[in-house]
């Protein structure tokens, strides 16, 4: 059996990765005006991109981050919630994950973009230790702008990090 220090990772296609998910809304699962809760929808989105992430990595992930949500129309007991994922792109032991989450009304069929987000995932063996990631093969044209938009993010994320560790700092100096 190979360690993971010998593993040769291949990369794989965005394809690859894409996973679905599909949900019925409940009433638990809404609040008291009969939309889905917010932590809820959460739930499923980091539930269908760790889906993703872990067709891609093929070994334990952890949710890092979730970086960007979106909320853009409420979504009501009886619908049906479809969730779809794949990675946007991978680092060296993490990688992007988008999904975005269509809602179809069980009584017309009509469907519509309720919600979209991006997370993080990082890859980790059984003692939480960083494990190197394969490469994403972006193919088509909206892959390969995800994959660019990918790295713009992630250079936001790491500028804001610096900015809180630097005002975390400030204000233990005080």
């Amino acid at each position: 059996m190979s360690s993971p220090e010998t593993t040769v990772l291949v990369a794989r296609t965005v394809a690859s990765t894409q996973s679905e998910m599909t949900e019925i809304i409940m009433p638990n699962d809404t609040n008291t005006l009969g939309n889905l809760l917010g932590g809820r929808l959460m739930h499923f989105i980091d539930l269908t991109g760790a889906l993703a992430a872990y067709r891609h990595t093929h070994t334990n992930i952890v949710t890092a981050a979730m970086d960007h949500i979106d909320f853009i129309q409420p979504i009501h007991v009886g619908d049906l919630l479809v969730l779809k994922s794949s990675v946007n792109r991978a680092f060296t032991t993490s990688l992007e994950v988008g999904v975005k989450v269509w809602v179809e009304n069980t009584q017309t069929g009509s469907t519509h973009h309720a919600a979209s987000a991006y997370l993080v995932f990082v890859a980790v063996d059984r003692e939480g230790r960083r494990l190197k990631v394969p490469q994403v093969l972006p193919e088509t044209p909206d892959e390969q702008r995800r994959y660019a938009d990918a790295l713009l993010r992630r250079q936001h994320r790491e500028a804001e990090s610096v900015r809180r560790k630097q005002e975390r700092h400030a204000a233990a100096a005080q």
